[in-house]
């Protein structure tokens, strides 16, 4: 019995060092997470002093960010920001985020002299982000264009016959909720879905031959959806310049007054992302032995990290020829 009590004990104080060094850990955690926080911004351009050019990157699918239209913003009322890089590499993603980006830039644009650099692939919606600079230089072998509208949607009906599943539905109009998954498409859902691609398309266009100073017939050569690389990009005008980002710098500096020489910043959205403080949960529910607490905080990090793109794209995807 007295070694049954002495056992007892001896796990009592192993599981208060445990705890303890858990506690500990989760406290380091946490420590590390401000810390990063605080780098985050110092890279965010917030804490440099002294005339700069900032970078702004774009990447990945656009779909609409607070963050960087608040990044935009920033960078447009910084003293010390004598000039701005765009630096692209996206195939683009909704019109609506690409509109913002646009827009967003533009008014950058008319704040401080805004070159956008195409470090890889500018299609679709990222070309709609940059046309808002005042001039595109692109890498030669960068991918330019995929001017167009696409708007998908599944048609599940098969499934659902094959399965023996029935779909019932009281609308208030015929075209409420077209089109639906759960059958083919009606020929008036149809039209009435392209006359918004055509809307839209017609409204990517005329931006395109107004920024690029096209004619109309120009403008419609290169809007077929197609891409192209950026050495026949340069005699369509859909690029102003075929080089490195050095070569954008020298731009801003050679034509817009911008002091040679000034180091290049990069410029980020504020906060760490969502992403990061779920898996910084995640971390410390292990810490504390917590399996599937961690397991559960795992997975609503890689739902919450994951691109959610509803409505019309302006989006190249391999493989499709034409977008609209």
């Amino acid at each position: 019995m007295i070694a049954d009590a002495e056992m007892i004990a001896d796990r009592r104080r192993l599981r208060r060092k445990l705890t303890l060094w858990r506690v500990l850990a989760f406290g380091a955690l946490l420590v590390a997470v401000g810390t990063a926080g605080l780098v985050a911004t110092r890279h965010s351009g917030a804490f440099t002093s002294g005339q700069q050019i900032a970078r702004i990157s774009v990447s990945g699918l656009i779909a609409g960010d607070q963050r960087m239209s608040e990044l935009l913003r920033r960078v447009g009322e910084t003293g010390s920001v004598a000039g701005v890089v765009v630096s692209i590499s996206s195939p683009g993603g909704t019109t609506t985020g690409s509109e913002e980006l646009f827009r967003g830039i533009r008014a950058l644009a008319a704040r401080k002299p805004t070159v956008a650099f195409v470090d890889g692939t500018a299609a679709s919606g990222a070309y709609i982000t940059a046309l808002g600079a005042d001039r595109i230089v692109a890498r030669e072998t960068s991918l330019i264009g995929s001017i167009g509208v696409l708007f998908q949607y599944p048609d599940l009906s098969k499934l659902l016959a094959t399965v023996g599943v029935a779909v019932e539905e009281v609308k208030s109009s015929p075209l409420k909720a077209e089109p639906s998954p759960f059958r083919p498409a009606s020929p008036e859902a149809r039209a009435a879905l392209q006359s918004v691609v055509d809307d839209t398309y017609s409204w990517f266009r005329d931006l395109v031959r107004t920024r690029r100073n096209m004619s109309e017939a120009e403008a419609r050569l290169v809007s077929d959806g197609r891409v192209f690389s950026a050495r026949q990009a340069l005699p369509l005008k859909l690029v102003d310049q075929l080089g490195s980002e050095q070569d954008a710098i020298e731009w801003l500096e050679r034509e817009r007054q911008v002091p040679r020489g000034l180091p290049v910043t990069d410029w980020k959205p504020r906060g760490p992302s969502t992403f990061s403080l779920w898996t910084a949960a995640a971390f410390g529910a292990d810490l504390f032995g917590l399996d599937r607490a961690a397991a559960t905080l795992r997975t609503a990090a890689g739902a919450v990290s994951a691109a959610e793109l509803t409505g019309l794209l302006a989006l190249w995807q391999p493989g499709r020829s034409v977008d609209r």
